[in-house]
């Protein structure tokens, strides 16, 4: 049945189910939500999203989301600057950070190896990780990525370089399930993960 919507609803629906986990009908509620809200609403909502990519950078150090150069965690002269977590994504970051158990310093590669969908080390940042290993005084790095087949050979990737210098490898560990995602897990369960983190 042809959908008897204004298209400027329709179209919005359309683009909202770009979003992931946004399915059609949820696409059109948040659309008619967003129609019912005051003008004014909608164009700070509007201008907010304007304003995402101009507001919004990626660290030069570890590729995390900024608001400047740098992210606010290695701007934090606090930060233990020889220990690097290396995540997938700045969610994970977020996770972790809320544990408030793990003070060191972080590494985004933007997602993990994966072959079939033409994922090389060249789309990620893992050479620019091992440029910091090269240049800075890093003594552990914790791979801190899911427990998948595309993970363990990220990880895989990441230890074959490093296995000549002189730096402790570590992955988390106990209190993440195969096949869970380090942004869902709860702070109890990353802060055992941290914890019990094991050497490769």
């Amino acid at each position: 049945m042809k959908s008897v919507l204004p298209k400027v609803v329709r179209d919005l629906t359309e683009e909202l189910t770009r979003l992931p986990g946004i399915g059609p009908k949820s696409a059109q509620r948040l659309a008619i939500h967003l129609l019912r809200q005051p003008k004014a609403a909608v164009q700070q909502f509007a201008a907010t999203l304007t304003n995402l990519h101009d507001s919004v950078h990626t660290c030069t150090i570890c590729y995390n989301l900024a608001e400047q150069d740098t992210c606010i965690i290695c701007r934090d002269a606090n930060r233990d600057a020889s220990v690097i977590c290396v995540v997938e994504d700045p969610l994970d970051i977020e996770a972790i950070e809320r544990t408030e158990s793990y003070t060191g310093r972080y590494h985004v590669l933007g997602g993990i190896l994966s072959p079939m969908e033409g994922i090389g080390a060249e789309q990620l940042t893992v050479h620019e990780l091992f440029d910091r290993v090269s240049r800075e005084n890093i003594t552990e790095i914790i791979i801190a990525l899911d427990h998948s087949m595309e993970a363990d050979a990220t990880t895989r990737h990441i230890v074959t370089y490093l296995q000549n210098k002189d730096v402790r490898i570590t992955r988390l560990a106990r209190g993440l399930p195969t096949g869970g995602d380090i942004e869902f897990a709860d702070a109890l369960t990353l802060s055992a993960a941290f914890s019990g983190r094991k050497d490769l």
